[in-house]
C-alpha cells in the first residue's frame, strides 16, 4: 500500500494465486510500463523486484531496515501526491548509472514547483531510500519533513529479460563470497 503512495500513477494488485507469467501478460495487455513486486516475510518487506515492460531489464533488490510511514518517529507529515523530484546520489560506475536509470524510470517527470523529493543514495553498494516533503518558511531557509517509508536496498541481480523469462541473460549477479568481494564496489 505504501509503494502505491510512493510511486505516482501506480496500481496495487494482490498477487493471490496468480502465476507470474499470467500476471506479466495481463500487465503487458494493460500497457503498464513497470511492475514492482514487494516480497515480505511475516509482514516485514525484505525484497523488491523492478521489471520494466515490455522487454526488461529486471532488477532484484534485498531490503533491510524498512521503516513504514506509520512507524516513523516523529509521525509522518501529510504527503502530496504530486510527482516527486528524484535525487540519485553516488551512482558513478556504468552499473551504477544503469541502476539509477532503472530507479529513475519508475517516476514521471515532475513539475518544477513540486515540494516532494525522493532520494536514492548509494553508500558501499547499499542504496538508501528516503522520501521527504520540503517547505521554505523564509527566503533563505528550507525545512525537510520525512513522509516515509525509508529502507536500505542492495542489488543482487540484473536480468536482461522480464520477470517470467527464466532463460534471460544476467547482466549482473552479486557474488559476495569471492576473495575480493569486500574491496570491490560495483555501484
Amino acid at each position: 500500500k505504501e509503494m502505491k503512495l510512493m510511486i505516482p500513477n501506480s496500481t496495487r494488485i494482490n498477487r493471490g494465486n496468480n502465476r507470474v507469467d499470467e500476471l506479466m501478460e495481463s500487465c503487458r495487455q494493460s500497457e503498464y510500463s513497470d511492475v514492482v513486486i514487494v516480497q515480505e516475510t511475516r509482514g516485514q518487506p525484505d525484497g523488491l523486484v523492478i521489471c520494466h515492460l515490455p522487454l526488461g531489464p529486471t532488477a532484484f533488490f534485498s531490503l533491510h531496515g524498512a521503516v513504514l510511514r506509520h512507524d516513523l518517529d516523529p509521525p509522518a507529515a501529510p504527503m502530496s501526491e504530486a510527482y516527486p523530484h528524484i535525487l540519485l546520489n553516488n551512482f558513478q560506475t556504468p552499473l551504477g548509472q544503469r541502476v539509477g536509470n532503472i530507479l529513475k524510470c519508475l517516476f514521471p517527470v515532475p513539475r518544477p514547483d513540486t515540494k516532494r523529493v525522493v532520494t536514492f543514495s548509494n553508500d558501499n553498494d547499499f542504496i538508501s531510500f528516503r522520501h521527504h516533503m520540503y517547505s521554505q518558511p523564509t527566503h533563505d531557509s528550507v525545512a525537510l519533513h520525512e513522509v516515509g517509508p525509508r529502507f536500505e536496498m542492495r542489488l543482487y541481480q540484473i536480468r536482461l529479460g522480464t520477470l517470467e523469462q527464466k532463460e534471460a541473460d544476467n547482466e549482473y549477479v552479486l557474488r559476495p563470497y569471492q576473495n575480493t568481494a569486500t574491496k570491490r564496489q560495483v555501484l
